[in-house]
């Protein structure tokens, strides 16, 4: 049996948790605000991959661990019984001009090779159907790799995962073991005090909900905005990439441009109902990869930190590397996601 405590609660922590939980560890997570009180508490949940082109190691990352969610997520369903909200049901994106057209069949035949024949990227006619963006063009961009989530059904289950395997999310415990911080943006900004650079700051997002059942349909990316259809009858547009704010958790005219930019790309959200708004900090860390491994200097204690946009994308390979180095000291952290490339 190897202790490990988790100090956070959202999406890196919870799924660090479960996956050193699955191979027999004892696991303590420890939060005072509970869990997903931060950015995981959102309401997009867009798992996408990066464009398949100047393929780079946070690029293959990310794509092993959207191959994987299927099966992680499924299982957590199965054990605590709680609907994550997983679709894999693709994306569509519009295509602006004859440019951007040529550049979307190359990334076709760059996806044929680097995606391992296990997802496609597709250059189609726009059909006209109802849950298609409008485009300028008359083509869009159709992958089967792209799949969804809800983040706040998604950290629930979890929770009820780990629950049936004997764990909580408790408010205070003293650290026992190997400890993780999963802290979020409270954790980049305690570690910006201890460096004389910055090693990673909260971006602000906003976004927003509209009641509209469209069904278990691909995500829209159109307008520079993400449309995520939700199970319950919701549909999530955003967000924004903010630097710099007055109040981090409330939002302001612009999601309000988000929303506009949504219906505009999406007629048939034009008369939808705003039902909720949302605003937070995502962490980013400098490297712009998330954070992962040993915390040089403090012995036994590591970090998983910095998912900014793609937490819960790269969660099931990040919960994965995260155990193997935690229980069993097999070090697969790729170039440019440890710790020091952001110290």
């Amino acid at each position: 049996m190897v202790d490990i405590t988790i100090r956070g609660a959202g999406i890196f922590g919870l799924s660090i948790a479960w996956s050193c939980a699955q191979r027999g560890a004892s696991v303590r997570i420890v939060d005072p605000n509970g869990a997903a009180s931060g950015s995981s508490g959102g309401i997009v949940g867009a798992l996408a991959p990066h464009v398949p082109e100047n393929w780079n190691a946070k690029k293959a990352f990310q794509l092993e661990s959207l191959l994987m969610a299927q099966r992680f997520w499924t299982e957590v369903e199965a054990v605590g019984g709680l609907d994550a909200g997983y679709v894999r049901a693709g994306r569509l994106q519009p295509i602006a001009d004859e440019a951007a057209l040529v550049l979307a069949r190359q990334r076709a035949e760059s996806a044929a090779q680097l995606w391992y024949d296990q997802a496609s990227w597709q250059v189609r006619r726009a059909s006209g159907a109802e849950w298609e963006p409008l485009s300028p063009s008359g083509w869009l961009i159709e992958d089967d790799l792209s799949a969804h989530i809800h983040p706040r059904l998604a950290c629930a289950a979890l929770v009820a995962a780990l629950r049936c395997s004997g764990v909580e999310v408790e408010a205070e415990a003293p650290d026992r073991g190997r400890v993780v911080w999963a802290t979020g943006t409270a954790g980049l900004e305690a570690l910006n005090a201890g460096h004389s650079r910055q090693v990673g700051i909260g971006i602000k997002g906003q976004a927003a909900l509209l009641a509209h059942d469209a069904g278990k349909v691909p995500q829209l990316f159109a307008g520079g905005v993400h449309v995520i259809p939700h199970g319950d009858g919701t549909v999530a547009v955003g967000s924004t990439t903010e630097r710099e704010f007055t109040s981090a958790a409330t939002t302001d005219r612009q999601i309000d441009a988000v929303i506009e930019a949504a219906r505009k790309a999406v007629p048939v959200l034009r008369r939808a109902e705003v039902i909720e708004t949302w605003a937070g900090l995502r962490p980013r860390a400098r490297s712009r990869a998330p954070m992962l491994g040993p915390w040089p200097g403090h012995e036994g204690h590591y970090i998983a930190n910095g998912g900014f946009k793609i937490g819960f994308g790269m969660a099931p390979k990040v919960a994965q590397v995260m155990a193997d180095l935690l229980l069993e000291d097999r070090d697969n952290i790729p170039e440019g996601f440890r710790v020091e490339d952001s110290l």
